[in-house]
This record gives structure tokens, sequence and C-alpha cells, in this order.
């Protein structure tokens, strides 16, 4: 007889289960219905046409179904599932509670089938004779990501993994021999740390509809070859694969934007392994969307344009490998642990790629492939051209993040780049000075023939111009101290910049078509210039002139040449800056420290007085995690994190200034010192003063009633430090014929004080100071960077979208006329 376990809920977890299964069976229901439709021969027979819009319907709505299961799961806080107990807890809010929904590998899988759902919806609308070999595509795509969710065994192997899946089924232990192992289980795992923010909110959904959307333009190459409409495809590809770069790239650059505010490496991009595999599909496609239009305009290098698009798709599957089988575990920080899956994903990347080279072949005779040579001159041939340099480009960061795949197949024992920022920046800034190049000079070219005579003139005089600019830009932001290549990047950038903003103007002559390759062009050129000089000239503001940390651990020299220590309320100069560490506060699970900066003029005025709040949280398994906070200027950011701070996971949620009772914790403070003094006398200590300025007959404490004899007095102190007043007020007691005191601490001045007698013959009190020892005051390790010109990045990022959306907007006229 099964084991009854108490206070499990098991009805969200089957109903998700059946649509899991629901969401393969028909997604497979739909791929061989609309496979049969696009073999049929029978133009007025749609039985199979309608029967695959029924699959993919159906699996439309599981795919939904699955979603609201585990959101339900997940917001409720049901921990007898292992996806909720793993990924989330009780203290996280609801937009973080979202996060963590797509956090494990399975909620990924679920958010791009969500997405591909949505797109194929799409083309049930608009796909129009293009829908059955199209849908055909998209529906096995679905049905593999269903089967990444199905976890049952077969055969001895385990398919996929459910998010269903209980946590006495996952992992085994000795409690879950009890009925009532619930009670036990009082918290999820949580979400972890670095994903505790905004942009993973919507960074996720938007990279992942990037990921989806990639499968369209494929799919739409794939039944081009299957049906034979060789040159029809091209026009509705070039439309999917423009909004594909757009909303991959922008994922791409919000994930920069989630490093740039929550990680501590100092920048928007590390290239690390899983960023490289965002990036490699889009550089492939980005090249697929110029020759496409090249063989649009032209009927130039179908074959080129074709690879493209094809491989791009198949770069999406590979990258997925790569993140999620495991293999990064060593060499990425965000890589997804491996579930098994490892030949899962292999079998996804090479079914397609199976698909594409067979069809390729068996149609390769009857390809459009022109025989006749472009002109040099000509502006195809140099789209060409940089096209063939993006494939390069991808080809470098496919061949090194791919390391640990070559050691794992050949079993060599390769290493990958030991300062891999240096190493990749040298590199694909030399693809990025040439493709910049490119993209600057072919604007005053002309597809088939140009005027060479008028081209040289004009493409000279702009070069000479973006020369003249960039020595410029060069000598004001200080880029000539660092990299070389950093230059001729920028050289390039700017050029493209102002060879596209010559086309810009264009438009207003009546060339309106122009304008979305020229804004996405220039919006692209901005951004590197941004990337360029904010990497390049970036510097640490808060250097250690001592060469010291207080903090045991804290000894790596570039750590301590590169981080202040800020005792709290005690300014220190910094730089420009003159920085005090005057608070805290906590909004579970993070620990906020508030940071006041102020500058000043020659005669001492202040000219700016500001509050950054860097946070952190103490991470059992990760130790201290902290989330910069970043003050935004014009021409640059001041970045500013904790990268040392004694706080635990349970942090004492009053800590902060102000009065509070007695607690015999007399260990954690030097040895008192006793003073009797009068009103108006002055107790001076370490730090500063303190004041007794009156002395409150009657004083109260708390709820203590006082008798017909009872006496208290409260001495009214006035403490003086770094600065700063704060008062407090110690109260002595005589009640019932016995003498009690009541200390007050005054956290934020380190001090505990205590009125510890009353002499009436000479009027005279006993005030005992204690005082905390420089160990024990509360203190934290910060770093402060400058990022100059950072906002040429983000801008550059919104008016590369823009181009894209006006591109968008004008091949979906085109379409729309065909």
């Amino acid at each position: 007889m099964d084991k009854v376990f108490i206070g499990e809920h098991l009805l969200p977890g089957h109903l998700g289960q059946f649509f899991i299964i629901l969401a393969f069976g028909s997604a497979l229901f739909a791929t061989i219905s609309y496979f049969f439709a696009t073999t049929n021969k029978n133009p007025l027979d749609n039985t199979w046409r309608n029967m695959g819009r029924i699959g993919f319907l159906a699996n439309t709505v599981s795919v939904i179904g699955i979603g609201v299961c585990l959101f339900y799961i997940i917001y409720n806080h049901l921990f007898e599932y292992h996806y909720a107990w793993a990924h989330s807890s009780r203290t996280l809010p609801v937009y973080y509670i979202i996060s963590s929904y797509w956090e494990g590998q399975e909620g990924s899988f679920w958010l791009w089938a969500f997405w591909q759902a949505v797109l194929g919806n799409v083309l049930l609308w608009k796909a129009k004779s293009w829908e059955s070999p199209v849908l055909t595509v998209v529906s096995l795509s679905q049905t593999l990501l269903a089967s990444m969710l199905i976890g049952v065994e077969l055969f001895g192997t385990r398919v996929g993994s459910s998010p269903f899946i209980l946590l006495r089924q996952a992992i085994e232990a000795p409690i879950f021999s009890q009925p009532d192992y619930l009670k036990f289980i009082k918290d999820g795992n949580g979400l972890n740390p670095l994903l505790q923010n905004y942009w993973m909110v919507i960074h996720p959904p938007t990279l992942f509809l990037g990921f989806a959307s990639m499968v369209v333009p494929f799919a739409y190459a794939i039944a081009g070859l299957w049906t034979k409409r060789y040159k029809e495809w091209v026009q509705p590809a070039i439309t999917y694969s423009l909004f594909s770069v757009m909303i991959l790239g922008t994922g791409i650059i919000m994930g920069s934007f989630w490093a740039y505010e929550s990680l501590n490496f100092n920048g928007f991009w590390a290239w690390d392994p899983v960023e490289n595999a965002s990036v490699i599909p889009w550089l492939t496609l980005i090249g697929a969307v110029h020759v496409l239009i090249v063989y649009k305009n032209t009927g130039q290098a179908y074959f080129t344009a074709m690879f493209l698009t094809l491989i791009s798709f198949v770069l999406v599957l590979y990258a997925s490998f790569l993140t999620r089988s495991g293999i990064l575990g060593e060499t990425s920080v965000h890589a997804f642990t491996d579930l098994g899956m490892f030949a899962h994903l292999v079998i996804d990347v090479l079914i397609f790629l199976a698909i594409a080279i067979v069809l390729v072949a068996i149609r390769w005779k009857e390809l459009p492939i022109s025989k006749k040579d472009e002109e040099t001159y000509s502006r195809e041939f140099w789209m060409f051209v940089g096209a063939v340099f993006l494939g390069l480009s991808c080809f470098h960061l496919v061949v090194v993040t791919s390391i640990p795949v070559w050691n794992a197949m050949f079993g060599t024992k390769l290493a990958p780049p030991t300062e891999p920022i240096k190493f990749y920046n040298v590199f694909q800034s030399g693809f990025a000075f040439v493709i910049t190049l490119l993209a600057g000079f072919t604007q005053f070219l002309k597809y088939k023939k140009t005027d060479t005579t008028r081209f040289f003139i004009t493409t000279l005089v702009y070069f000479v111009f973006a020369l003249l600019v960039t020595a410029l830009v060069i000598y004001v932001t200080g880029i000539y101290h660092n990299n070389w290549i950093f230059m001729l990047v920028t050289l390039g950038a700017v050029y493209s910049v102002l060879a596209n903003a010559k086309v810009l103007a264009d438009v207003f002559k009546g060339k309106i078509k122009l304008a979305g390759s020229a804004v996405a062009h220039i919006g692209f050129g901005l951004l590197l210039i941004g990337a360029v000089i904010a990497a390049g000239t970036s510097n640490v503001v808060s250097i250690n002139k001592s060469g010291m940390v207080e903090v045991a651990g804290f000894d790596k020299v570039a750590d301590v040449r590169e981080n202040i220590m800020l005792y709290k309320n005690e300014p220190v100069t910094m730089g420009k800056y003159k920085v005090t560490y005057i608070g805290d506060s906590l909004a579970a699970p993070n620990h906020y420290f508030k940071v006041n900066y102020q500058t000043f003029d020659a005669t001492g005025k202040v000219l700016e007085n500001f509050i950054l709040k860097p946070n952190a949280q103490a991470n059992e398994k990760m130790g201290l995690v902290a989330t910069p906070d970043t003050k935004h200027y014009l021409f640059h950011d001041l970045y500013t994190h904790v990268t040392a701070a004694p706080i635990k996971d349970d942090i004492n949620k009053g800590a902060g200034a102000g009065a509070h009772e007695e607690i015999n914790d007399d260990k954690n403070y030097d040895p008192p010192i006793v003073n009797l003094i009068s009103v108006g006398d002055t107790i001076h200590y370490r730090d500063g003063a303190i004041v007794l300025k009156s002395l409150n007959a009657g004083a109260q404490v708390q709820n203590i009633p006082l008798g017909k004899n009872d006496v208290s007095v409260g001495a009214k102190l006035e403490i003086l430090t770094h600065g700063k007043v704060y008062q407090s007020e110690p109260v002595y007691m005589i009640k019932g014929g016995s003498g009690f005191d009541f200390a007050r601490k005054v956290e934020d001045a380190g001090l505990k004080l205590r009125l510890s007698k009353i002499n009436p013959q000479n009027g005279k009190v006993e005030i005992t100071v204690y005082q905390q020892p420089e160990s024990k005051k509360a203190y934290i390790v910060m770093k402060a960077i400058e990022f100059p010109y950072i906002n040429f990045f983000w801008s550059g990022t919104i008016i590369m979208v823009i181009g894209f959306l006006l591109s968008i907007f004008r091949r979906n006229k085109e379409l729309k006329a065909v």
C-alpha cells in the first residue's frame, strides 16, 4: 500500500504533468499533420492543414496550462515540489517570484516553448501559403522542447526533466520516509541573490523571445528548399530575421544592464561563455540579414544568405547545449548545471542540422546560385565581405568558447584564455573595426555598379573628417593611455556614424526607405564608442593610499589598492569626494548600506550631496553577495560596490541609530570609563565629546510605574562625534528601596551610556561610558569606479533598436505589396 504523505498538494502537479504530455503529443500531431499537408498534391484538400492547426492550437493551450500550474505552485509556496523549493522562498516579493520561474532549466525551456507557441500563432494568421511547411518546422521544434520537460524513464534513459517532480522524488533523505515530512520544510532554497534584480525579471523573457523567433527565418529557408520556392522565402525571412536580431540584441543588452548593475566584475561585458553563447547566433543572423537583402536586390550570394539563415538557428540550439549540458561548469559563472540531458541536447542540435544539410544536398543543383561575379565597386560585394567578417567573428567565439567541448570530444587538455577579457577584446575589436568601416563606406556605394571617382572622393572626405573627430575623442577621453586597438575601433565607429548620418540626412530629401538601416548603423556605432571608452578609460576612484584594509582575509593586493574601509559616521576623503558610511536599512533579504557622497568648491561650499545605497546578502553558499548602486551623470557613471561588510543571514533588524534598552553585552566594548560630572560639563572620549545638558526628574522607563516613594532621574546627554550630534538619556531609578540603572545605546556613535550614581550633596552624577573598540565598530569596505561616457553605450542601444523597427516596418510593407 502506498504511503500517504500529509499536506501534499498533488493536483496542480498532476495537472501540470498532464499538460506536458499533451504539449508533446499535440506538437507531434501538428508536425505530422503539417508534414502531410505540405506533401499533399491536392490543393483543394485542406484536411491535413486543418488537423495541423488543431494540433498547434492544442499545443498552445497546453503550454499555457503548464505555465499556470507551475506559477500556482511557486506563488503558493508548495515546497513539496522540487522546483518551487529549489528556486523560490517565502521572503521573495512577487516580481522575484517571477524571476525564480525561469531560474531553473525547466522554467526556461517552458519560456522558450511559450514564445515559440505565440510566434506559431502569428504564423497561423500571417503565413498564408507558407503555413504548412513553415509550421511543420516550428511544430517539430515545439515537440523537442516539450520532450525536454517530460521527465520520464524510457528504456532505462531519462527523457527530459519535469518541473512538477516532487521534492521527495528528487532528493533521497531519511526525512522523506516520514508521512509528515512537510512540517519540517519551512522555506525554499531561495533565488540566487545575483538574480534578484529587476533586469532579471525582463531580461530572460526578452532573450528567450529572441531565441524562439530565430526558428522562423530558419523555417522559411527550410520551407523554400522543401517546396522548391527557392526565391520566394527570402522576403518574409528578411522581416522575421530583422525582428529576431532586434529582440535578441535587446535581450543581450539587457543582460549587460544586469551585469552592470548587479555583478562585481566592474562592467557590462566580461566575455563569459554564456554571454558568448547568446551573441554567437546574433552575429550570424545579422550577417544573414545583410546578405538576404543583397540577394533580394541583385540576385547575388544566394547560398551565403541561405547558409547564414540556417546556421543561425542551429547555433541557437548549440548555444543552448553549451549553457545547459553542464559542459561549461568549469569556465562559466552562470551556466546551468547538467540535468542528465547531455545526449538529449546533442540530438536536438543534430536533428535540425541534419534537416538543413540533407535538404541543401538534395536541392543543390537547383539552387539559384549566380555564376556572375559581383562588381568590386558595388554595395553587394562589400556587404558580402561584411557578412564574412561577422562569420569570422562568430567562428572565433565558437572555437574558443567550445574549448571544453573539444576537450570532451577529443580527450585534449586545452586551457581557456587565462585573461579572457583582454583576449577577446583584442580579437573582437579587430573584427569590429573592419565591420564598422564597411558599415560606413558601403553607404557611398550603389547596387551593381558605382561611379568610382565620386565614391573615392566622398569616402576620403568623410574618412579624413572621421580621423579629426576621432583624434578629438581620443584626446578628450584619454583612450590613448590604453590599447591601440581601442583607438582603431573608435575610428571605425565614428566613421560609421558620420557616413550613416549623411544617409540619414538624405531621408529629408525623400529617401525615407533608407532611414532604418542608417539609424541602426548609427546606433551600433554609438554603442561601440560608449563600450570602448567606458571599458578603456574606466578608473577606480576608491584608491587606498594606506595600502591596507583592516578586515581578516581581505589580503589581495589588487583588492587592497582599490578598496577603502569606511567606519560608520567617519568621513573619508576619496578623490574629489568626501564619503561617509552613514547607516543601514533592511528590506529582506537585502541589507542596504547608505553611503553619503559630497563634493566641495575651493571655499568649502557643498557642490554635491547625494546618497548611494549598494546592498548585499550574506549567502550561506556564496558568502557576501553584493549589488552595486550607481549615480548617473550625463557624461559618466559613478559605480559603488560593497566588497566586505560584517553582516550575517540573521541581520539584526533593529540595527541603526537610536536608543536601546540595556543588553548585557559589556564584552563587546572597551573597559568602561567612569566620569563624575555636573550639568554643563563635558566628557571627552576617543571619537568625540559628551555634554550633560540637564537632569530630568521623573524620567519614564517604558511601562514601569513609579510609586509614591520611588525616584527616577534621566541624564540628558548630547553626543558630538565626526560632525554629527546624537541625543541620549540613560536613567537611574530607585524603586522599592533598591537602585537600578537603565543604559542607553547610541549605535551610530559606538557607545553605551549609564547613569550609574547620583550624588545629591554636591550635585554631581556618575556617567559610565562604554565605547566599542575599533574592531567592533560598524564598517564597510567599498570600491568606487567611474565609467566615462557610458551613456553612449545605452543610447546607442536604443537608437539601434529604433533603426531595426523602422527596417521591419519597411520590409513588412514590401511583403504586403508582394
